[in-house]
């Protein structure tokens, strides 16, 4: 079971921290960062590691540990201030994000950041190979569930719709993907780069499970994970968010897909940021 087990008020209260993590690490970052595609995942990370995911930091070498796959790689900044608040390694390795021989590089790498599962960035991987565990876990006879979270844009990636109709023919139900539609990618609206949308009839069409949730409202994304059934077929959790969600000058601005706050702008993010 999940170590932490929090209270959606608890959580909140760790969304906040994180992204005020996140604003930190992006302004001391010497190659940049995405801290819009960070800001945007923030309720789902914190959701799956301080309530749903059966893992936890001493645990990452246990077979029948919950996996999870940071598909959208470019988003590394607030999945490690995700793993270090939830403990996988010390909060002051931070600062050191995509510094030369630092531990967390701009993308994730299993061989270098305790509590990386798979090293992504590559976009459009996450869902096959996670397919691939949850197919393995399947045959071995383990409890186990995968959890992968893919961007939308990523979602023009041909090697997507491939794994959801193996994940689809193997019935692999212990396969949870979510979807963090934010419906911006590199500088401009997805619907207006690549259009994915209908997601929900690609998504069916396909033979997966659909269900939909607000993916910056805890209370929603919390429920929503927590219904999911294991019915023989592959679910897919299509979480609308907004990019750069919790910072108001930096939700849903596209400029913000590379870019890290400088100057004043930190101190107005943090300031946004503090418990209320």
């Amino acid at each position: 079971m999940n170590p932490f087990q929090l209270s959606i008020d608890e959580l909140e209260k760790k969304a906040r921290s994180i992204r005020r993590k996140i604003i930190r690490l992006n302004a001391g970052s010497p190659a940049g960062g995405h801290t819009g595609a960070d800001l945007s995942q923030v309720e789902i990370v914190t959701a799956l590691y301080f309530r749903i995911l059966n893992c936890a930091p001493d645990r990452t070498a246990d077979d029948d540990r919950d996996i999870y796959i940071q598909s959208k790689g470019h988003a590394a900044g607030g999945y490690y201030c995700c793993l270090a608040e939830a403990g996988y390694f010390s909060p002051d390795w931070l600062p050191t994000y995509q510094h030369n021989d630092s531990h967390l590089p701009g993308h994730p790498v299993r061989q270098k950041t305790p509590g990386v599962e798979l090293n992504t960035g590559a976009l459009g991987h996450g869902l096959p190979v996670a397919v691939g565990m949850a197919l393995a876990a399947k045959r071995d006879g383990s409890a186990k569930k995968v959890f992968v979270l893919t961007g939308d844009g990523e979602l023009a990636e041909g090697s997507n719709w491939e794994a959801a109709l193996v994940a689809a023919h193997y019935q692999l139900d212990n396969l949870i993907v979510i979807n963090d539609k934010n419906s911006l990618q590199l500088a401009g609206a997805t619907q207006d780069i690549m259009k994915t949308d209908p997601l929900e009839d690609k998504w069916k069409a396909f033979g997966l499970n659909v269900t939909h949730c607000e993916g910056n409202d805890l209370s929603s994304v919390v429920n929503t994970l927590e219904s999911l059934k294991a019915e023989g077929s592959p679910n897919v959790v299509i979480a609308n968010t907004v990019k750069g969600a919790g910072v108001s000058f930096i939700a849903g601005r596209p400029e913000w897909h590379h870019r890290v706050p400088k100057g004043d702008e930190v101190e107005r993010a943090l300031k946004e940021l503090e418990d209320v």
